[in-house]
């Protein structure tokens, strides 16, 4: 049993892309919440249904049926609520991916309090910053870790009333799972003035921050919706099939890939709370437990392919699909090879749904983001608002003149001048650079702040990225200009090296040699740097902008 087509106009089976991009329509029933109207009619409908299937490295293992999990919801809901949780207070989560996540979220929306997810790897500094910005009330956290960070920050954070461990206990903390069975497991949906409406802020998301401080996006209870392009469409999750996200909760990929969507489709979620990534464990919980559709960044698939892959029984997956960085050619025709599958990219951001992807009955063309999704109007854009011709690089935009897409988050919470600006012209400007090609298919340029401008070129620092990343020698780089008195910019690259390489001269020049016969001249790196490591966000996304920084101070 699926519900995802009773949302959807006029739901058929699509001929083809064209088909499903022309006439996929979705349909927002007034006052939708997913709680209520997916998990409590699973658990109605068909209560025996699986929706989450967890385990972790301790040899713990918990699955729940649509039934369990619509009992713990209300549970949890009835305990927030005897906490002093009303509608439209924020509730941080750093939950990493213990399964209480699930039951704090979907409690949070039954009561129509907003949900701020976040990682378990921010700093005392992070904490206080957010709590303060989003006026967090409660702060509800599982590892130790981030509890003592959490502890540092309280002295600075006002709002926050209740701290809320569902690990150990701990002094001033409420543990939860102390009261938690004396709670009812039924729960009233509230009417009236407490009741939820499409257009009230349900989830906030807080940026990784490349530059500046991060932005609070805000997505609306229609939300959920527009992930059934992201599930059915583009993962193609299986009616009680067994999905994998990798993405921590903390983050909002969690969201395209551990909840709304997979359950609209039909599919359980599941989850391996892993506290490191090992490849070799990823692989054998993927084959012990048969899951049949995988989402994974290329990194991830990176370090799959250097595994033995004949040792692990992956005959149930059906579906694989990548996005957040490039992917090169090897790790596409490996994962071929060794799986007989094709490895599907999409694009997307915070913001919104899935934007562009590879569908269905699409020819794959590997290192590009696909065609765009049904529901969004997408365009390329010179800096003067004209549409780019194919080839030509411009900005990603949205055009939200006639319709604002539900999946399209509704503006950065209590930033209505950046909000405006964002949304400017009757576009929504995604701040990332593409071009696309005769055939309609979009491929990735970069950051608009990141490109690079060198002798009357622009030059992508994800395309040399993505170049330089098939150097055995190179375990990460960053692309980035730097003042040339002859060029205005000079690319240069900044290079960990991997395990059992050391930075010389020699190993330069054969770097300089493989980029020189896979790329123009105007966008070969002319000066390199050999670090140990790269500044990056909390989310692991490289600040190219402090690289620059620093080599403009330096000179």
């Amino acid at each position: 049993m699926n519900i995802y087509k009773d949302f959807v106009a006029g739901h058929r089976d699509y001929d083809n892309y064209e088909d499903l991009k022309a006439n996929f329509r979705i349909e927002v029933p007034e006052n939708f919440n997913f709680a209520y109207d997916v998990v409590d009619r699973y658990a109605k409908e068909a209560p025996e249904k699986k929706a989450l299937v967890w385990c972790d490295d301790h040899n713990n293992e918990k699955v729940f049926t649509f039934s369990e999990m619509a009992q713990c919801v209300n549970k949890t809901a009835n305990y927030l609520v005897s906490n002093g949780i009303k509608k439209g207070d924020a509730v941080m989560l750093i939950l990493r991916r213990r399964y209480e996540f699930w039951w704090f979220i979907l409690a949070l929306h039954k009561i129509g309090a907003i949900a701020v997810p976040a990682t378990n790897l921010l700093l005392a500094k992070d904490i206080i910053f957010r709590t303060n910005a989003a006026n967090i009330k409660m702060i509800v956290s599982f590892d130790d870790s981030v509890q003592n960070e959490i502890e540092t920050a309280i002295k600075d954070s006002p709002s926050v009333q209740k701290l809320v461990t569902v690990g150990e206990a701990r002094n001033n903390w409420e543990h939860f799972h102390s009261s938690f069975d004396s709670y009812s497991d039924e729960f009233v949906r509230p009417t009236g003035e407490n009741s939820t409406k499409n257009t009230d802020v349900m989830l906030l998301y807080f940026t990784s921050g490349t530059s500046g401080n991060p932005k609070m996006v805000q997505h609306n209870f229609a939300y959920p919706l527009g992930h059934i392009v992201t599930a059915r469409y583009w993962q193609n999750v299986v009616d009680d099939g067994l999905h994998l996200t990798v993405a921590e909760t903390g983050w909002a990929k969690a969201m395209w890939g551990k909840l709304y969507g997979q359950w609209l489709c039909g599919s359980a979620v599941f989850v391996y709370d892993m506290e490191t990534f090992v490849p070799d464990k990823l692989l054998h919980h993927i084959a012990d437990y048969g899951v049949t559709t995988f989402c994974a960044p290329p990194t991830v698939y990176r370090y799959m392919i250097r595994q033995n892959l004949d040792k692990y029984d992956l005959s149930k997956l059906q579906y694989v699909v990548t996005a957040g960085e490039a992917l090169n050619a090897e790790v596409f025709n490996k994962i071929k090879e060794k799986l007989g599958l094709e490895l599907h990219e999409a694009y997307g951001q915070t913001e919104c749904t899935v934007l562009m992807g590879n569908f269905p009955g699409m020819k794959v063309k590997p290192g590009s983001m696909g065609k765009p999704a049904p529901g969004y109007n997408i365009k390329v854009i010179r800096d003067d608002g004209s549409e780019c011709g194919a080839g030509e690089k411009g900005e990603i935009v949205i055009d939200v003149s006639k319709m604002h897409p539900f999946g399209l988050f509704s503006g950065y919470y209590r930033n209505e001048e950046m909000t405006n600006m964002v949304f400017s012209g009757g576009v929504y400007h995604t701040g990332d650079i593409a071009q696309k090609d005769e055939d309609g298919y979009f491929t990735f340029v970069g950051r608009k702040d990141d490109l690079i401008k060198t002798s009357g070129y622009r030059v992508s620092p994800f395309e040399v990225e993505s170049i330089l990343q098939q150097i055995p020698a190179v375990l990460e780089c960053a692309v980035t200009g730097v003042p040339d008195p002859k060029r205005g910019q000079a690319v240069k690259a900044t290079i960990v090296l991997a395990k059992g390489f050391e930075a010389c001269k020699e190993l330069e020049l054969k770097i300089r040699e493989f980029v020189k016969d896979h790329t123009a001249p105007y966008k070969q790196p002319r000066v390199f740097e050999f670090v140990k490591e790269l500044p990056k966000t909390i989310s692991g996304k490289i600040r190219h902008a402090e690289i620059r920084d620093k080599d403009k101070q330096a000179q």
